[in-house]
């Protein structure tokens, strides 16, 4: 098989993006993602950012309806850690593909994945095929969160990815304010399925701006040396241990949501399975923080998942402590989308690149801050909008983080590696998400949390200690993520 023809990235990544000057003496401005080279890929594969964001915020407004209606409450998580445990293996396969044939293939295949699993969880009559549904929707994200990482890792100069990831974490302002009110409408007057079903007429229009693109900046594997190099075949041993962290991740979630000594057995073959697959797919060092790239995926693991775990139970905090109404909890998190965007994009500006290293540990000093902040609502003297302030800040502050990591990791990824190690990224941020939740969440159950419901509207007997035994930790999490930052530069 021959080497295919040269790819227009070939010169996007080499070419000097500063400002030229032409023959009158007239310096040209300097290319933006937006300019004419950049600007349909750019609004495509962002237009596919948006989709997931807001199939994200959707789909769990429709989510309790849907389970009601299939008689599947006592299934109703499974709904969630289905979609999880397929997309970590969806992450290796996609960085393994995207690393020997191009992520062109992963991209497509994971975008009809994608569609495919929420048409069948729309026309469910049973909810074990919702949750089968929702099963092949993972897989189709996670092939598809690690390729677009290559495409952006290929297809741009190193200059403009920063401003790239900005516009990634902007994509998701409109999705998280509108996609609740939206589901809500469309369950509440033509029912939960149309929020499944309609989602997929919408990713002909990014696609169709976006694959032409791809294919002629993106496609095909990187080339080496040797013009007649056939590309490199998957690894299979990579292939065995996502598997076994799929595996691992649903068995202790199984684990976690039946707290008896039976499910000790479950949570022990998890733990077997996870923590070697965990060893042999992230870079070597991540667990000690070395430094260079492994602390870059376990900063993003250490943010990610200690955000994510204290942000779940602030709804809850206000609704059962302070007598919120859901929608007005809800709302008291949705100033952090666009504060999140303001971050991205401080750290996308050129003037600021110098300080990168630095506003990193500032993001994540602010992330803690906002975590230990929030319980102080516990206190009646306190405002409930307190919350809302504090959220708001840490936003910022992951806006600093979780875009920089991202930046960061194609900056010290080889072209042949990158798709594995964007998914080793991934894979950082979605586990630790759950393991901190399940932590979080036992934590709260322990110290008198109370019967919480999914929807995370209700609790009885909740005590406010069971709140703080969940926010005072990550708050110990994040602040542990400010010293990681300081070893994301090798010596």
């Amino acid at each position: 098989m021959t080497a295919p023809e040269p790819r227009d990235t070939d010169v996007a990544d080499t070419a000097d993006p500063r400002p030229t000057a032409g023959p009158d003496g007239t310096v040209a401005p300097a290319e933006t993602v937006l300019s004419r080279t950049y600007r349909a890929l750019s609004v495509g594969i962002v237009s596919v950012v948006v989709l997931i964001a807001f199939e994200a915020t959707a789909v769990g407004t429709a989510m309790p309806v849907a389970a009601r209606e299939l008689d599947g409450v006592s299934l109703y998580a499974f709904a969630f850690s289905g979609y999880f445990t397929t997309s970590l293996f969806g992450m290796v396969l996609s960085g393994q593909w995207s690393d020997r044939r191009g992520p062109l293939a992963p991209l497509t295949s994971g975008i009809a994945a994608f569609a495919a699993g929420l048409v069948l969880s729309g026309t469910a009559g049973a909810m074990w095929l919702f949750i089968l549904g929702r099963a092949v929707q993972g897989l189709g994200g996670g092939l598809v969160i690690v390729a677009l990482y290559v495409v952006v890792g290929r297809a741009y100069p190193e200059r403009l990815r920063p401003a790239i990831m900005a516009a990634f974490a902007a994509g998701w302002i409109v999705p998280s304010v509108v996609g609740p009110l939206a589901s809500g409408a469309v369950t509440e007057h033509l029912g939960w399925r149309w929020v499944f079903l309609g989602i997929p007429v919408l990713v002909a229009l990014p696609l169709a701006l976006a694959l032409p693109q791809i294919r002629s900046r993106a496609a095909g594997p990187v080339q080496g040396t040797d013009a007649q190099e056939e590309p490199a075949s998957f690894d299979r041993r990579r292939i065995r241990l996502a598997l076994a962290i799929s595996l691992g991740a649903g068995l202790l979630q199984y684990a976690a949501q039946d707290l008896r000594w039976m499910s000790l057995l479950p949570g022990a073959a998890g733990l077997a399975l996870l923590v070697p697959a965990v060893l042999g797919l992230l870079p070597r060092g991540t667990y000690r923080a070395a430094r260079g790239l492994p602390s870059v995926v376990l900063l993003r693991g250490v943010a990610a998942g200690s955000f994510i775990a204290a942000e779940s139970f602030v709804p809850l905090m206000l609704v059962t402590q302070r007598g919120l109404s859901p929608t007005l909890a809800g709302f008291s998190l949705a100033a952090g989308g666009a504060t999140w965007a303001l971050g991205s994009w401080v750290q996308s500006r050129p003037r600021t690149e110098p300080y990168r290293d630095r506003l990193m540990t500032l993001g994540m000093i602010l992330v803690a801050a906002a975590i230990a902040a929030a319980p102080s609502v516990l206190i009646e003297a306190v405002p409930a909008w307190t919350v809302a302030v504090a959220w708001g800040f840490g936003c910022f502050g992951m806006g600093l983080v979780i875009s920089s990591t991202s930046v960061l990791l194609l900056r010290l990824s080889a072209p042949e590696e990158a798709g594995t190690n964007s998914a080793a990224l991934q894979i950082s941020d979605g586990l630790s998400n759950v393991l901190l939740l399940a932590a979080g969440g036992a934590a709260f159950a322990a110290l008198g949390g109370g019967t919480v419901s999914h929807a995370a509207t209700e609790a009885t007997g909740s005590h406010p200690a069971a709140f703080a035994a969940v926010f005072l930790p990550m708050a110990g999490v994040a602040l542990a993520g400010a010293w990681v930052t300081t070893r994301l530069r090798e010596r």
